[in-house]
């Protein structure tokens, strides 16, 4: 087992091109995420929502060192999951307003969005609820011999659960091709981490034998590189995986919690906007390097923006299913 810390990366070596890609789907998530608040607060979007605001890098980067058909399991903040493995958000916008168009035409609303075209077995509502769902898919792949891995992405509340060390346990056992995704956002709803989660939080995977690596989940460079080694160990028959991702959410624990004095201060909040967003240390790294330049990421922002603008506009006028399906592709 190793157990790595890594801060940041100089390069890798992939094209410019993949960066500036990676640049272009965080901003998508963050400005779905936007207009996701605003369904919120005009009241078009019934129920609520979890917003993935401030970790965009932790979805991008491992789904970039992902293949399609790969596997991905997410969490009820799974937008910006759903999105990064290539998720179309037009559908995404359906589903959240429950209309036909949506990937479970309506049924399932944000939490529990699911698109197996793109890998994506769907997110969970349940704390630590999908990541029986990661290993089994891990175990099918490892049966079928066809090269896929599965990523779990889950919340540091998980470390709570007791399924999760079942899973793992299993996944050593049988040398699973599953990597383990602890976006530790440093809040469990309402309350800071520490005062939940007792110990190291890699040793948890160390016990049972994982390799397990820690990134700083701001720098989409170091969740990439990070993410691609330890999924090719993992594709090669190494075994599972433990990644802590260290990231941050903007806002509140769903798109209700507006005043969060309670629980953290603004000025926590703005420090980290302000010192360590994801979206703006890429870009300043892909300006930096001469990679881009700030009219090209202008440009895409201004490209972005139209497209989630238009992908609301198609979720709004498209029509609700009919009530003859109230009971179908309905499983329990």
């Amino acid at each position: 087992m190793t157990t790595i810390t890594v801060n940041a990366t100089a390069g890798s070596g992939i094209k410019a091109e993949q960066w500036v890609q990676m640049y272009r789907r965080m901003v998508s998530i963050r400005l779905f995420e936007e207009q996701v608040n605003e369904l919120y607060t005009r009241a078009l979007m019934p129920g609520l929502a979890h917003l993935y605001v401030g970790e965009e890098a932790v979805a991008v980067g491992i789904c970039q060192a992902l293949r399609r058909e790969d596997y991905i399991t997410s969490t009820h903040r799974g937008h910006g999951h759903c999105l990064a493995k290539g998720a179309s958000p037009d559908r995404m916008f359906a589903e959240l307003l429950g209309k036909e168009a949506g990937y479970c035409r309506g049924k399932g609303g944000s939490m529990h969005i699911a698109d197996p075209a793109t890998g994506n077995l769907g997110a969970n509502a349940i704390v630590a609820g999908s990541v029986g769902i990661a290993t089994g898919a891990a175990f099918s792949a490892k049966h079928l011999n066809n090269g896929r891995v599965a990523v779990c992405f889950f919340g540091e509340g998980a470390l709570g659960q007791g399924v999760l060390y079942e899973v793992m346990n299993l996944a050593q056992l049988w040398k699973l091709p599953v990597i383990y995704v602890c976006e530790n956002n440093l809040y469990t709803e309402y309350t800071h981490f520490s005062e939940t989660t007792a110990g190291d939080i890699l040793a948890r995977g160390s016990a049972f034998g994982l390799q397990t690596a820690s990134v700083d989940g701001q720098d989409v460079r170091a969740v990439y590189e990070t993410a691609k080694r330890l999924i090719e160990h993992s594709r090669q028959g190494g075994g599972p995986a433990l990644l802590l991702c260290n990231t941050y959410r903007y806002t509140g624990h769903h798109v209700g919690d507006i005043n969060r004095e309670y629980y953290r201060s603004k000025q926590e909040e703005q420090s980290w906007k302000s010192e360590r967003d994801p979206i703006k240390r890429l870009a300043n790294w892909l300006i930096e390097q001469k990679l881009s330049d700030s009219n090209l990421l202008a440009a895409i922002d201004a490209e972005v923006r139209s497209e989630m603008e238009k992908a609301v506009e198609f979720a709004i006028s498209a029509p609700y299913p009919d009530v003859k399906e109230a009971e179908e592709n309905v499983y329990a």
